[in-house]
């Protein structure tokens, strides 16, 4: 029986609730969102834009396809914008109603769900090991793929934060290739690590389809944006599925001035290696397992760590219970990487507990 895992991270709401606090004052580790907020120009390009409100969008975001192409240096006609890259993860599969998918374990659940919502048979799990520090073997992955017709990787994968090398992902997509199997690369994270991105391997490869957000380097989660690059073969299908007016006007805006801010991409780099090596101190101080990663979080492994997820609940601070993660069991938790200030008040309370 395929079991479906709808919790994420994020709910402020319901933590302010539970805290009896209002929801600006939770800290939130459980969504991997830039800690250095919004960029200026997006704030900026969406209060030129506030006269526009009161039409439609363009349908299908043709403007932020083409600008997305230029910028990336793909063919804008293989850019499909969507209400997050979660709308493409649904999108896809309802396009292209896979029977048999192969995911990682642990790994975001939404790629399941979606398979089974759109009629998929049966989910292959492939197990990543703890001792091996959850790392995905490619000879494994693509053993297990040859029997699928899609295939989700997650890169840095979600929880584990851990990076499969360019070289790695491109030996699964040839596989993918050869084996007729769709391969989607979800490069939500890779903003953290983009010399290891395959988005414009796209155009070689007619099985390979990459997606990426947009809402957690540049902190648009509200906003809802992300887009995919898919070969040409398949935009036509995928068009038939669309839905018009998904990406509203704000979002659009927002992403095509972020693309080029140069400076806070070099601000956040730099602020996120010294803020992970700042937690990462911390937890070996502190005796916390951590699994070294490549994205903007933390995978711990604590036993209690259901009793440490309540008491820090209950001081306003919110972290990701990762026990509805397939592999994974309840003595895991997921934490973002916050600004200092944040960082040092987790520690503190993690320190007394």
């Amino acid at each position: 029986m395929i079991r479906l895992m709808p919790r994420h991270g994020g709910n402020i709401y319901r933590a302010a609730e539970k805290a009896g606090i209002p929801a600006k004052k939770v800290l939130d580790f459980s969504a991997s969102i830039n800690p250095l907020g919004t960029p200026a120009t997006a704030i900026a390009a969406i209060s030129r834009q506030m006269g526009l409100i009161s039409h439609y969008p363009q349908p299908f975001a043709e403007d932020l396809s083409l600008h997305i192409g230029e910028h990336f240096k793909v063919n804008p006609d293989s850019v499909i914008c969507g209400n997050g890259s979660n709308e493409l993860i649904y999108l896809i599969p309802r396009c292209l109603k896979p029977t048999r998918v192969l995911v990682t374990a642990p790994t975001f659940s939404e790629y399941e769900r979606a398979c089974v919502a759109a009629g998929a048979k049966k989910i292959s799990r492939l197990p990543l090991k703890s001792e091996q520090n959850f790392d995905i073997d490619p000879d494994l992955f693509v053993r297990k793929m040859t029997q699928c017709d899609m295939a989700f990787l997650c890169n840095p994968n979600n929880p584990t934060g851990r990076l499969l090398e360019n070289r790695k992902v491109l030996k699964i997509a040839d596989a993918a290739r050869e084996c007729g199997c769709y391969l989607i690369v979800d490069e939500a994270f890779i903003d953290f690590a983009s010399s290891d991105s395959v988005l414009a391997r796209v155009k070689n490869n007619p099985r390979l389809i990459v997606i990426r957000s947009m809402t957690k380097f540049y902190a648009l989660a509200g906003l809802r944006i992300g887009f995919g690059v898919v070969p040409e073969h398949l935009v036509a299908g995928l068009e038939k599925y669309r839905e018009p007016w998904t990406v509203n006007t704000l979002a659009q805006a927002a992403v095509r001035s972020v693309l080029s801010d140069r400076p806070y991409q070099e601000a956040s780099i730099r602020n996120m290696e010294k803020e992970k090596q700042f937690l990462e101190k911390g937890l070996k101080r502190l005796g916390i397992t951590w699994y070294p990663s490549s994205a903007n979080f933390y995978l711990l492994h604590v036993p209690g760590a259901q009793a440490m997820i309540r008491t820090l609940e209950a001081k306003g601070i919110l972290v990701r219970d990762c026990s509805d993660f397939h592999g994974l069991d309840n003595s895991y938790i997921r934490i973002a990487v916050r600004t200092r200030r944040e960082n040092k008040r987790l520690l503190k309370e993690l320190s007394a507990i």
